[in-house]
């Protein structure tokens, strides 16, 4: 990858947190001249020839990760110290080609699963801004589905990366306990905590993975793949439409040849009961208590409450607790047998800002339903987008034994058939802000990130109502601005049916090499149309006059 490549990419990152005005997703955010900096070394080091599997891939930090030279606050100004070396997730991430955006805001001291429990402000939703990011790992999400950030790292101990992943239409990968590191990470609880990844596809939140681990196991699935399936009536309560969807997913499976089985939720409700319910909430109070103690004007309300009422708990519940859960694990172990996955909703509701602030703790409880269980059980798991519902994302959650994280991921790749998202590159009057944009948004198409073709296009205004680009291949050309939006199959169909002449819809190479669908135009189209291939976009030729 060039040097100008690697450093248009960190342009685009910054013009992208301009465009969507978003400053609480990010605690601390780097200037982005360092980046720039950074990208010119990173080239010479591609120029090198040495392997760097990450190359230019930009990545945003949970707030309570080490990144050298950047406070590590956890939500807290107070807490906050300066690392003089990066946490080994990010050492590894930096080692690898990527470059580090910042870091970014958190439910504080990682308590929530809601995105509002910090001082720098809450964090909203990617899709919907009256509405949650979830929690904690609330900026670590949002700044990946916003189209920032390509990768970020979360934490996660009750489902911090994994609902987030929900609200926000991405996937959240929760490996198994141990296969990254969480030293230079703030602890939650130490003991089961769990470093994150975040990203748009499940292949990118493994690519992630594989730098990130030592090595990653890897599992033989034998055809039919087993996934295990709660009866509905176990799943309780959940949003309207939820359980329509959750269903449809199920069968989406089937018809990609699992077999589904039924399984019992009972030993993985009452496991997840236990995450706050007992005694093992007390390990946050070892993490942090005598900090919140002494300095109880600088924590959030909710917060301070959770760790400081743990403090009374006997070491006597403790010991009863855990062979309670030795109990619950082989139980739950029976349940899994000859199963490859248990298939859940990532959680159970979309709730407004609003309504947290209303019932912040009845709230948050509900929202951890399905994820509470699966750190204490130590089992691997991925929250993979499932369409939406009511043009919300809805997300379900593939759970396996330890050491199953590639066979989750294998699972999770029966649901790319022809239902699978469908990525477009637009480049004229359907780009955000412009008269046709509606035709996407219309269709609950997703905005992906801003980024631009390979320096082999030529752009032409076109004589059309609205005012339209042409965007042709050439042997002599430059890289064009475009978005990348994702939209279902379904969608998709409809709206290249409504394409007028003459506009097209064919492959566009982008600037990492990748390609998507994209308007094209037909070469007949640009006698007499003004060449504009100078301006490098649409809009830098609007702004021209």
């Amino acid at each position: 990858m060039s040097e100008e490549l690697l450093r248009e990419r960190v342009r685009r990152a910054y013009r992208r947190i301009a465009e969507v005005d978003r400053p609480e997703v990010w605690i601390d955010l780097r200037p982005e001249a360092e980046l720039l900096t950074e990208a010119a070394s990173l080239a010479d080091r591609v120029r090198s020839g040495e392997a760097l599997p990450l190359a230019g891939v930009l990545v945003a930090v949970k707030g309570n990760i080490d990144v050298a030279g950047l406070p590590t606050t956890a939500g807290c100004a107070a807490y906050a110290h300066l690392p003089d070396q990066d946490a080994p997730a990010v050492a590894r991430l930096r080692a690898a080609g990527a470059l580090i955006l910042g870091t970014t805001n958190l439910d504080q001291f990682a308590t929530g699963l809601v995105g509002t429990r910090s001082p720098y402000g809450a964090v909203r939703n990617a899709i919907d801004p009256e509405r949650i990011s979830g929690g904690s790992s609330s900026g670590s999400a949002v700044a990946v589905a916003l189209g920032i950030a390509d990768l970020a790292l979360g934490t996660d101990t009750a489902g911090s990366g994994r609902v987030p992943a929900a609200f926000n239409g991405i996937v959240g990968l929760k490996p198994t306990r141990g296969l990254i590191s969480t030293e230079g990470v703030v602890p939650a609880c130490r003991s089961i905590d769990c470093v994150t990844v975040f990203a748009r596809t499940v292949a990118e939140a493994h690519r992630g993975l594989d730098v990130l681990a030592d090595a990653v196991p890897t599992t033989t699935l034998a055809a039919p793949y087993r996934i295990g399936v709660p009866d509905l009536a176990e799943l309780g309560e959940l949003a309207p439409g939820w359980a329509s969807a959750f269903a449809d997913t199920a069968e989406r499976f089937a018809a990609a040849g699992a077999d589904l089985v039924p399984i019992q939720l009972t030993p993985f409700r009452q496991a997840a009961d236990l995450l706050y319910q007992g005694a093992f909430v007390a390990e946050r109070y070892t993490a942090v208590g005598e900090f919140i103690d002494a300095h109880p004007d600088e924590i959030d309300p909710t917060v301070a409450k959770i760790i400081s009422a743990s403090a009374g708990i006997a070491a006597h519940q403790l010991f009863a607790d855990q062979a309670q859960l030795a109990e619950l694990a082989a139980q739950a172990a029976e349940q899994l047998n000859g199963i490859d996955a248990l298939l859940l909703p990532t959680t159970t509701e979309h709730p407004t800002l609003a309504a947290v602030e209303a019932d912040p703790v009845g709230v948050n409880s509900r929202l951890g339903r399905f994820t509470n269980f699966a750190n204490l059980l130590n089992m691997s798991a991925l929250a993979i987008p499932a369409g939406r519902v009511n043009g919300l994302p809805f997300g379900v959650m593939l759970v396996g034994a330890a050491f199953q994280d590639c066979a989750l991921a294998r699972l999770a790749g029966l649901l790319d058939d022809d239902n699978a998202p469908v990525q477009l590159a637009v480049v004229g009057a359907h780009l955000t802000e412009q008269p046709l944009n509606h035709q996407l948004t219309d269709r609950n198409a997703r905005f992906v990130r801003s980024t631009t073709t390979a320096p082999t296009y030529r752009l032409h205004a076109l004589d059309t109502v609205p005012p339209k680009p042409g965007l042709v291949r050439a042997d002599s050309g430059a890289a064009i601005e475009v978005e990348v939006w994702e939209m279902s199959t379904a969608a998709f169909g409809s709206f290249v049916a409504a394409v007028p002449a003459p506009m097209t819809i064919g492959t566009v190479e982008l600037a990492d090499g990748s390609t998507v669908g994209g308007f094209l135009c037909e070469p007949s189209a640009l006698d007499g149309a003004e060449d504009i291939t100078a301006h490098r976009g649409w809009r830098a030729y609007l702004a021209s006059g």
